[in-house]
């Protein structure tokens, strides 16, 4: 199966508008030569959602958003919706960020409510999943990852499941500097996998791509990218200096 690797910069609570629009008019020039291999996609806080999402029409650059709720509208002061995001422009949104469980306590349960709200309303979730430095020392990383995969899929259809996104970040990689290393990586994108065949088929799981995400640079991207099972990146950091994404995309195979 032939998956087009897709590399997405979270930005996170970073950038002002003007910040935002300055990043997006280098990168659209540095990664313009990738419009047929790789699809590159960039994630800036909501603020910034709609003028940058402006400033990328014509390019091979697409936009997500950070989160979502998982109800259209109503009394949830500080959320945003799937239809608010969709009319600014997104295509994909982040669900499930490790960040977003750590601190906002966001459950299995809650980023399946947000990932069926995003579809309902024509968004492609990039669900991310992954597991602590405790337990992966405890050995429990594969149950960590199969109880959130299943948990975040839940009444989905296969149709739906082979266009989404899925981004092993495992947590005690994020914002460290640690790394998994390529075959750490590549082992629990291949199990991901697995279940997906496990819970629809082996068509569908051929089709969804699993990037990885956990301090992602340039000097380690086209090692983790080299992966059969790892179909892109997830780039926090690295995804706030123009040079740096462009360099992480161009490493895609």
């Amino acid at each position: 199966m032939d998956r087009r690797p897709i590399i997405a910069g979270n930005w996170k609570m970073n950038k002002t508008v003007g910040e935002a629009l300055s990043l997006v008019r280098d990168l659209r020039s540095l990664v313009s030569m990738v419009r047929d291999r790789v699809e590159v996609v960039v994630a800036p806080p909501f603020t910034a959602l709609h003028p940058v999402g402006k400033a990328l029409e014509d390019s091979n650059i697409g936009l997500a958003g950070q989160n979502c709720h998982w109800e259209p509208s109503g009394a949830y002061t500080g959320e945003i919706s799937a239809p608010m995001l969709k009319e600014a422009g997104c295509t994909y949104v982040i669900l499930g960020h490790s960040e977003r469980r750590q601190y906002f306590g966001e459950t299995d349960e809650t980023v399946n409510r947000r990932a069926l709200s995003a579809v309902k309303y024509g968004l492609v979730p990039i669900l991310c999943i992954g597991e602590t430095l405790k337990e992966r020392e405890s050995n429990q990383t594969l149950e960590v990852v199969r109880r959130q995969v299943r948990g975040a899929l839940a009444g989905f259809a296969a149709a739906e499941v082979a266009r989404f996104v899925i981004a092993y970040e495992p947590v005690w990689a994020i914002g460290t500097g640690k790394t998994a290393t390529s075959d750490q990586a590549q082992e629990v994108h291949a199990f991901i996998r697995e279940q997906l065949v496990e819970l629809y088929d082996r068509r569908t799981a051929d089709h969804v791509r699993i990037q990885y995400g956990g301090s992602v640079k340039p000097d380690n991207a086209a090692d983790l990218l080299s992966k059969p099972d790892v179909d892109g990146a997830l780039v926090g950091g690295a995804s706030l200096k123009a040079a740096d994404f462009a360099a992480i995309v161009k490493a895609a195979p």
